[in-house]
């Protein structure tokens, strides 16, 4: 129910773990928009901000930032310590100037001549899946879109390739932190599995001290910038980051990506060259992107809309809301992989943009391109089903007939 409060400004109620919302939350996204693109969502007791416009410039404002500066240590459950202790020293949850030192050292070593060094590997690994396809039906998450990010991943830190599946466990336990069905259990599950790779990528940091090699985790120890190395943990947290993030976000999407292409049954030419498939790339993150809320802290009292927020409030940018907005695109609801897109917010924005965003959109190019490729008769062999993981935004399953 949408209610109009004192200040002429609208609250809503809306379960992100309702079934017919992680479905298909964009019908409520378009109510919001129509009722002026900001409101005060009650289940998550914050501001959150569904139009283009505003959502593109609250990420790059500087009133507002990742690095929650109100609560102490001492705030934090004792049983979610460890997760926030890798929380502390993520980029992603951090502002300058420790921020700038982070991401400025990853850089260093996360550059672009690295990334696209990673196109032949990234093709081979594709097809060799592939090959592996076994009988006529499949479900391409588990076989095909889950394998690409983390093995990738995997390769670009320098870590054993064979451990690929403990850290795709690691990793899907640590997301459920951010995820809206959390619950004790789930707590649990993912501070042991962090407490577990915590202690892997430690062992695993301080043997390529002693014997480096050709890979990010070695270029990271190297790195430096007036004179600042990253610590160990800054490290830890780093390799954590890279793989959660870029892991989750690269596995939705190119499910998403499958089940939109199919379903709209376009032809599979569009992924025939660069150009073509880096533009039905940008079209499936505009449609429906992996991520559709990403949260900002106040860092002085402003005012979005009719609302007036204080130091500390937290407010919602809905970037799943933001790629639908009628007001930037024509039929917005309508998949079009030949759409130009040049205003993406599906990888954030401002400093803390995706540092690995030219790794994820790499991949999904050259993963989609294969598959179709080598799968031109490829069908959906039920319907697809989103899984209940908001504000993440992925497939269950990808049941497939070849």
């Amino acid at each position: 129910m949408i209610s109009e409060n004192d200040h002429t400004a609208f609250s809503v109620t809306q379960s992100p773990t309702d079934a017919g919302f992680v479905q298909n939350p964009y019908p409520f996204y378009s109510k919001m928009r129509e009722q002026g693109g900001i409101c005060y969502w009650n289940d998550y007791k914050m501001v959150a901000v569904f139009d283009h416009k505003t959502v593109s410039a609250l990420l790059k404002d500087r009133r507002f930032g990742r690095e929650n500066r109100s609560p102490s240590v001492s705030d934090v459950p004792p049983h979610l310590r460890p997760f926030y202790d890798v929380e502390a020293h993520s980029m992603l949850e951090l502002e300058p100037p420790r921020h700038t030192r982070l991401r400025g050292l990853v850089l260093r070593a996360f550059t672009s001549r690295r990334i696209d060094s990673f196109e032949p590997d990234i093709t081979n690994l594709c097809h060799h899946l592939i090959d592996n396809f076994d009988g006529d039906e499949i479900d391409l998450l588990p076989n095909y879109a889950s394998k690409i990010p983390v093995i990738i991943i995997a390769r670009l830190l320098g870590v054993p390739e064979e451990l690929a599946d403990q850290l795709l466990i690691w990793s899907n336990d640590m997301v459920m932190m951010y995820q809206a069905r959390r619950t004790r259990a789930l707590e649990d599950q993912a501070v042991a599995s962090t407490v577990a790779f915590v202690d892997f990528m430690r062992e695993y940091i301080e043997n390529r001290r002693q014997q480096p090699g050709d890979d990010l985790i070695t270029h990271l120890i190297a790195a430096e910038e007036d004179g600042a190395r990253l610590s160990t943990d800054e490290m830890i947290s780093t390799c954590i980051l890279l793989l959660n993030a870029g892991h989750e976000a690269t596995v939705h999407t190119l499910g998403n990506g499958i089940k939109c292409v199919i379903e709209n049954g376009y032809d599979k030419s569009i992924f025939a060259t660069d150009q073509s498939a880096e533009t039905a790339v940008e079209e499936i993150l505009r449609f429906d992107p992996p991520l559709h809320m990403f949260t900002r802290y106040a860092y002085e009292p402003c005012q979005i809309g009719s609302f007036q927020i204080k130091t500390g409030d937290e407010v919602a940018l809905m970037l799943g809301s933001s790629g639908r907005d009628g007001s930037v695109w024509s039929d917005p609801d309508h998949f079009d992989p030949t759409r130009k897109i040049v205003k993406n917010t599906a990888f954030g924005g401002g400093i803390h943009f995706c540092v690995g965003a030219p790794l994820a959109r790499l991949e999904l190019r050259i993963a989609l391109r294969a598959l179709f490729e080598r799968c031109p008769n490829l069908r959906l062999a039920e319907a697809p089903r989103y899984a209940d993981v908001y504000h993440f935004h992925g497939l269950k399953s990808l049941k497939a007939r070849l």
